[in-house]
């Protein structure tokens, strides 16, 4: 089984990080708002309450005084069929709740006794009859007045509550809108840079914007990417420049080499040399290739049979393939069969058996969801485990004492740019029994798909499932 070698981290992106920045901002602010409002209209709004039932007491009270007898219980019957305001006398037995239950109630209790007197009574209910009562005396005689409770007056808590989720509401709105207009600009600069690391060096930027903070970055970016489309240009000249003046000359030696030598031994020796230095220039030129790949389904072992054909000395190395010749995957056959070469390369150099010379190398698969896991392993000593993350580094080799070991030490190198270029990746491991082993991992193409053709010209494809090359 192949384990990725990566901790995941959790973290917010920059737009919802902004965005709660400013909910937690503007959240607060309607809060401490609506507070304040509540703090600046208590008073009044207790004093209202207040003075409007004790402008009522004293409007009834002198309304009765003004009456005799006779007129006062007529005055009274009307005053008892009111709905709003009723005005009955107290009788002895009468039961009444205070009114005062919360800082609001007792605060306008305080402001009716000090209008009407400390004798006056403010009740929630009498015998059971809710309201608002005020108990005021006339001479002997003693009344309640029944008025619209000062509850009502306050403001409605289910209104307070349906405006308060629309302030709520109104700022999500405003955090995400405003988060997504600070963010956009970061996140096209995100994209751009996300095709340049791709090889699109002609994304750019808009230098127009109207922030001008964003304006210089935008043209700064621009300036970079134009740079690196110049560096890139030169570096392909270059590259054609120094495959050609070096060839040249080697081809010359080697010629040289072959009609003034007389001694066959330094005669294969001085070509062994040249043909080392033209390998060396390969691997360069391997490892500077463009970062541009087209993926296409493609049969992986059809290119592993191909790869391995190359190395035909049974006494150096031997190659066993266990993948399924319908096994498609998403690649380029010229990177992947570049891929497969250097690992059959590397492990001849570096993974042949103690006893035997002999480095036996096999190849299996896994598939696992919507990848293929190709493993590529040999039967030699393994690498030190400290060092196995240096593998792919250029010019690194896992043992000092190779380091008079022929080549240029970029094989792993390229094939882990091999395969980000795909889309994969690259895992080396110890085997657990000995021996290195590289994990290939690789997008899976859809069976429907047609592979393109993974054969050069002049290579004839494989007809078993299971093939060894190299093997006498």
């Amino acid at each position: 089984m192949v384990t990725q070698g990566r901790r995941s981290t959790l973290g917010l992106s920059l737009f919802w990080r902004t965005f709660f920045l400013l909910a937690l901002l503007l959240t607060g602010g309607v809060f401490a708002w609506l507070q304040t409002l509540r703090a600046l209209e208590f008073e009044p709004r207790a004093m209202q309450a207040a003075h409007q039932t004790a402008g009522l007491v004293n409007l009834a009270r002198a309304a009765l005084k003004q009456a005799d007898g006779i007129n006062r219980v007529a005055l009274l019957k009307s005053l008892t069929s009111q709905e709003a305001t009723r005005v009955t006398p107290r009788e002895p037995g009468d039961t009444w709740d205070t009114f005062e239950t919360d800082r609001f109630s007792r605060r306008v209790s305080e402001e009716l006794r000090s209008a009407l007197g400390p004798e006056a009574v403010v009740a929630r209910s009498v015998n059971g009859t809710p309201g608002m009562w005020v108990g005021f005396t006339i001479d002997r005689d003693r009344y309640w007045l029944q008025a619209e409770s000062a509850h009502a007056r306050e403001i409605n808590r289910n209104t307070l509550l349906i405006w308060t989720g629309i302030a709520l509401l109104a700022t999500l709105v405003g955090s995400v809108t405003i988060a997504s207009l600070i963010n956009r600009p970061l996140r096209q600069l995100s994209f751009a840079a996300s095709r340049i690391r791709d090889g699109d060096l002609d994304s750019r930027l808009d230098e127009n914007t109207l922030t001008s903070e964003i304006r210089e970055v935008n043209r700064g970016f621009n300036r970079m990417a134009r740079e690196l489309a110049r560096v890139e240009e030169d570096r392909a000249v270059m590259l054609a420049g120094i495959s050609h003046d070096l060839r040249t000359p080697l081809a010359r030696l080697r010629l040289e080499t072959e009609m003034s030598v007389d001694d066959d031994e330094a005669k294969r020796n001085m070509a062994l040399d040249i043909d080392q230095l033209d390998a060396i220039i390969d691997k360069f030129m391997d490892y500077a290739r463009p970062g541009e790949t087209e993926l296409s389904p493609v049969l992986v072992s059809p290119i592993i049979d191909r790869e391995a054909a190359v190395l035909r000395d049974p006494t150096q190395i031997r190659i066993t393939s266990r993948v399924a010749i319908d096994l498609l995957v998403m690649a380029d056959d010229t990177e992947l069969g570049r891929v497969f070469l250097n690992l059959f390369e590397n492990a001849r150099r570096y993974g042949r058996g103690t006893y035997t010379g002999v480095a036996e190398v096999t190849v299996t698969y896994v598939k696992t969801g919507p990848w293929a896991i190709i493993s590529v392993r040999d039967q030699g000593p393994g690498v030190a485990p400290e060092k196995l993350s240096q593998l792919t580094t250029p010019f690194f080799r896992g043992d000092a004492a190779r380091t008079a070991a022929t080549g240029a030490g970029l094989g792993l190198a390229i094939v882990d740019k091999a395969m980000h270029r795909m889309g994969g990746s690259l895992e080396l491991a110890n085997a657990p029994d000995g021996g290195l082993v590289a994990h290939l991992r690789l997008k899976r193409a859809p069976s429907n798909a047609d592979p393109v053709a993974s054969l050069k010209p002049g290579r004839r494809a494989p007809r078993a499932r299971r093939s060894t090359v190299g093997e006498a």
